[in-house]
C-alpha cells in the first residue's frame, strides 16, 4: 500500500473515533444540555441590562 493512503485511512479512523466520542459524551452526561457548553449552569440574576435612550 501507498503511504498517503495509509495517512489516508489513519485519520479517518481517528476523525470516526472523535466523533464517536463527542455522541457517547453528549449521550452520557445529563447533568445540562445536549451541547454540553455551560450555558445552562450560568446565574444571571445579578446582571444588569443597559438601560435604552427614548427620543
Amino acid at each position: 500500500m501507498d503511504l498517503q493512503l495509509i495517512l489516508v485511512m489513519i485519520l479517518f479512523v481517528l476523525a470516526i473515533i472523535y466523533a464517536g466520542r463527542l455522541v457517547y459524551k453528549s449521550m452520557i452526561n445529563k447533568k445540562g444540555c445536549a451541547s454540553n457548553c455551560g450555558k445552562c449552569a450560568a446565574d444571571f440574576s445579578e446582571m444588569k441590562l443597559p438601560e435604552s435612550k427614548s427620543n
